[in-house]
């Protein structure tokens, strides 16, 4: 009987002088989470490129045959400029009283970092703003990812960045405004709330109530859950989180009084944009003077009624499906402020860009759908997005 098998293997030693093997070094925790994260991520942010490029492309295309530029639809038209003004020049000592003309409407973080950016980077501010919302759209795509990922698995959360990215207005991702940016706070707060760090997730809603006005939804979603948390056991992190998550929005809105000299100075400003709430009578009324007695609706306006409708239904969807109560509050704040808002309609689709959470309940329909339809549903919204974000850069008359 051979006796070869039961010999203990012989431990390598080493020669003298001969050099030892390093040992392994093992990443830190938190770089190994956060790359093992980013490689769960992988097909979702691939999934954003494809579709946006395409979506570029698309406009690419159809802007040369108008004899139009990419580059100043993209980064310096219609909110873009206003921005880029407040970068340049800073904001209005005054109130005024011009409709229409007060800088003072716009939140402040986005152009604060386009001037800190630009001051360390080469190019113009316009570069550097349509830079700084191409990366936060994929930051954006990420947390979108990660919270469909976590609610719903793998599938579901590559589904609902798709179909976030396709959204029809989902151009607005990569042109140089403020969605981009306030999605990826908002996505990353309210995953931070289903994760249990409620200090995180009130320090990211401060920043987003800096973006902008509809910021004081994700504070409400992240007051909420530490109120929550509170009655469940006292936490002084919780009790933190609660006093963090509105201090953006409530800090800007106190500071725009003190410069124009009144308690009501940011309401006031708004007023003079024509946005005050108005209960809904407003959008109410352009829904049937659209539907009922327009000849000829616009496509653009057409898409944005169907945005707003379809944004209540899968609202009442997200309801039934018992999504969390964080994402349940930024979605029903957020639709309460876009509807009831008595200003300018045909900007509401837009507004509504950041609602991601009213996406689930189809993503999660689609991941449970056959390989076929789901394919076919998502191409749909993808050419349709494509198509759509074109026309209303290149057709609509006014802004997005």
């Amino acid at each position: 009987m051979s006796t070869t098998a039961s010999r203990p293997t012989p431990r390598a030693t080493a020669t003298p002088g001969s050099p030892r093997p390093s040992p392994r070094r093992a990443l830190p925790a938190p770089l190994h989470a956060s790359l093992h994260a980013l490689h769960r991520a992988a097909p979702a942010l691939l999934a954003y490129l494809a579709v946006r490029g395409t979506g570029l492309a698309l406009l690419t295309v159809w802007a040369h045959r108008r004899h139009h530029g990419v580059w100043p639809i993209l980064a310096t038209q219609w909110d873009a400029d206003w921005y880029l003004g407040i970068a340049d020049h800073g904001y209005a000592h005054e109130l005024g009283t011009a409709y229409d003309a007060n800088n003072l409407a716009f939140f402040p973080l986005y152009p604060v970092l386009v001037k800190a950016v630009a001051a360390l980077t080469p190019g113009t501010r316009a570069s550097t703003g349509l830079a700084i919302a191409v990366v936060a759209s994929a930051v954006a795509a990420w947390g979108v990812f990660a919270v469909g990922d976590r609610l719903y698995g793998r599938r579901a959360g590559i589904i609902v960045t798709v179909l976030w990215a396709a959204l029809p207005v989902g151009l607005v991702q990569w042109m140089g405004y403020t969605e981009s940016l306030f999605t990826a706070l908002a996505a990353w707060s309210l995953y931070a709330v289903l994760t249990g760090r409620l200090l995180t997730a009130a320090w990211l809603a401060a920043l987003a109530g800096l973006t902008r006005p509809t910021g004081v939804a994700v504070a409400a979603a992240v007051t909420v859950a530490a109120l929550l948390a509170l009655r469940r056991r006292f936490s002084p992190r919780a009790l933190a989180a609660a006093v963090i998550a509105p201090l953006g929005w409530c800090g800007y809105v106190g500071w725009v009084g003190l410069r124009v000299g009144r308690w009501d100075g940011y309401f006031a400003v708004q007023r003079l944009w024509h946005n005050e709430l108005d209960g809904g009578r407003e959008t109410l009324r352009r829904m049937r003077q659209l539907l009922a007695y327009d000849p000829t609706p616009d496509l653009f306006l057409v898409l944005v009624t169907f945005t707003l409708v379809a944004s209540v239904v899968l609202f009442g969807l997200s309801v039934g499906d018992r999504q969390p109560v964080a994402l349940l509050v930024f979605t029903a704040v957020l639709l309460a402020i876009v509807l009831g808002s008595g200003g300018v309609y045909f900007p509401r689709a837009r507004f509504l860009l950041p609602a991601f959470p009213l996406l689930l309940p189809l993503a999660l329909h689609l991941s449970r759908a056959s390989p076929r339809y789901r394919a076919l549903v998502l191409a749909a919204a993808v050419a349709g997005s494509a198509y759509c974000g074109a026309y209303m850069t290149l057709v609509w008359p006014a802004a997005p």
